[in-house]
């Protein structure tokens, strides 16, 4: 496609770029396309939309999800400092917004209205955190006398007493999960990681039981084996097989509200099967390991510690959406990545992957500044 003397951005970038971490994120947006056009028609007619409207608005999110992949994909790690920096600033106070004036929907006030668009702030506050947390971190191991575990520790606060508020228990633990396993990689004790997870975990799993009643609604229904939702997409495994049902030919999608969204893994495992389900569950694996490989092969902390956290977040917030489908835990409205319908976390994820693809690109020397 350009010849390697070619010296423009466009040039340097296919050059440098992981091309097997593009291409999965490549891979899980065209399968998105189709999951949608599977799952949606149905929840559109039920709420009085035409069939295709959520298919319409998936396509042209995914358009600026990968333009803004792209254009974060070419950055530099300085210039992905900064923009985390005023990103997650950017975030907190939109945050503090929607618990102000944001309308409150299934219990929560997470979304800020902008028109037709609901804008969603946590999402794009999960890898500007990653980034400025793994900035501080090893500026902490590197700059003697910098106290950046504790100002990481400051903003890991902030952000997940604002998400409390909302209250957004799933995307607190990410954040907290992901804070945890970039301060034992920067070299933290695993007893005072273990300590610290022993103390503020269960801490804020019981306040949430006990404050939140749709929390205390869930928990006791996973306990029970009573929910409805998580019953109905563990039949569409059963209904699925190996190979599927067949494109549009499932029922189950017909009986959950958000079968487009936190349900669509198991609209995946009805119609497609469990092939689906499996190459789902590879290419996550693989955007994750191969995240993994490229963090370990870095002279930077910096980056080990802002690759490493990416691609664990990345990760498991898979896993939460796909262990909550197969009712491994309750359930909880987390989107899979490039997948499920919804545009904040389409362009939050097209910025998470974008960092991930800018920050292990090959850098020349010095290009890790």
């Amino acid at each position: 496609m350009f010849n390697r003397t070619d010296r423009s951005t466009l040039g340097i970038w296919w050059w440098t770029v992981d091309r097997w971490l593009l291409a999965s994120a490549l891979g899980l947006a065209i399968i998105g396309i189709f999951l949608v056009m599977a799952a949606s028609p149905p929840v559109a007619e039920r709420i009085g939309f035409a069939s295709q409207h959520f298919v319409a608005r998936h396509g042209i999110f995914l358009l600026i999800a990968l333009g803004t992949l792209f254009g974060v994909s070419i950055m530099s790690p300085r210039q992905i400092r900064i923009m985390s920096l005023t990103g997650l600033t950017a975030s907190l106070v939109l945050i503090m917004l929607a618990i102000v004036i944001g309308p409150e929907i299934k219990g929560a006030t997470r979304w800020i209205p902008l028109g037709p668009f609901k804008l969603q702030p946590s999402e794009f506050a999960k890898p500007f955190f990653a980034v400025v947390s793994a900035w501080l971190l090893s500026l902490w191991r590197e700059e003697k006398g910098f106290p950046g575990w504790a100002i990481s520790m400051g903003c890991l606060a902030a952000l997940a007493g604002l998400l409390i508020l909302q209250p957004d228990m799933g995307m607190t633990f990410v954040v907290l999960a992901t804070w945890g396993f970039q301060i034992f990689l920067a070299g933290m004790p695993l007893a005072l990681v273990l300590i610290l997870a022993v103390l503020i975990a269960p801490l804020i799993a019981v306040t949430a039981y006990f404050t939140l009643p749709h929390v205390q609604t869930r928990v006791m229904k996973f306990m029970d084996g009573g929910n409805m939702q998580a019953e109905t997409a563990m039949r569409s495994f059963s209904n699925g097989g190996f190979f599927g049902v067949g494109p549009g030919n499932g029922e189950v999608k017909n009986h959950l509200p958000d079968a487009h969204a936190d349900f669509i893994y198991a609209v995946a495992g009805e119609e497609f099967g469990a092939m689906m389900c499996l190459l789902l569950l590879c290419l996550y694996v693989f955007i994750v390991m191969r995240g993994f490989i490229k963090a370990s092969s870095s002279d930077s902390l910096f980056l080990i510690l802002a690759v490493s956290g990416l691609a664990m977040q990345f990760g498991l917030q898979a896993a939460i959406h796909m262990a909550s489908s197969v009712h491994l835990i309750p359930t909880k409205g987390m989107t899979l990545p490039f997948i499920s319908y919804g545009g904040s976390s389409l362009l939050a994820t097209g910025v998470t992957m974008g960092i991930l693809l800018a920050l292990t690109r090959r850098q020349s020397p010095g290009g890790a500044a």
